[in-house]
């Protein structure tokens, strides 16, 4: 019977790990998006950095100037994608 409820503990546990890592790299991906529009929100009319700043982090964000690139191609609901990580219908 423990053991029984130690697997069932042990599943319970690892579904919580498996959803929280989700939402982690979720946050991770947006927070990569708003610290890139914030370095380069000169493009878009939002005011940035003193450009010694950028210029010292530019080098750093060649990833970021890809993803940014890559997600304004196959851009899609961002709140639909919320809603689906969260459950919601």
């Amino acid at each position: 019977m423990f053991e029984n409820l130690k697997a069932f503990f042990r599943g319970f546990f690892s579904a919580f790990k498996a959803r929280s890592t989700e939402y982690l790299e979720f946050e991770e991906r947006e927070l990569e998006n708003v610290f890139a529009l914030v370095l380069m929100g000169s493009f878009v009319g939002i005011p940035s950095p003193p450009t010694t700043l950028v210029i010292r982090l530019m080098p750093h964000m060649v990833r970021e100037i890809y993803v940014m690139q890559r997600r304004a191609g196959e851009m899609d609901d961002i709140f639909g994608e919320i809603a689906a990580m969260f459950e919601i219908t």
